[in-house]
């Protein structure tokens, strides 16, 4: 999933991480300078779905404009995803993991 926030909040007018910020408090949610930093400029670690609901509701949008899904990044069985699938026309030897003392590991 990509975070969308400052384009859907541009495209409701509001140019500004504080002007958000503001609004926001209006509605019952406070949130510090370096959160909404982090909302504004990056990709949230973590939001909860009722601050997500006061999002939508001060921007008068919808969850899909906030976040956008990327299908492309998600693997498939038999396709790799990211820089290793072009490493040697796409041949990746798979992982086995080995005990450091020799022994043998459990069966799966």
């Amino acid at each position: 999933m990509r975070w969308n926030l400052r384009l859907t909040a541009a495209n409701r007018g509001i140019w500004k991480a504080s002007d958000l910020q503001r609004s926001l408090a209006e509605h019952g949610l406070v949130i510090s300078a370096g959160k909404m930093s982090g909302l504004w400029s990056g990709q949230p670690v973590s939001l909860k779905l009722d601050d997500l609901d006061v999002i939508c509701v001060v921007l008068g949008c919808e969850i899909g404009e906030l976040l956008l899904p990327e299908p492309q990044k998600v693997s498939r069985p038999g396709q790799e995803v990211g820089p290793t699938a072009a490493v040697a026309g796409g041949a990746v030897p798979a992982v086995v993991p080995r005990r450091r003392d020799g022994r043998s590991l459990p069966p799966m």
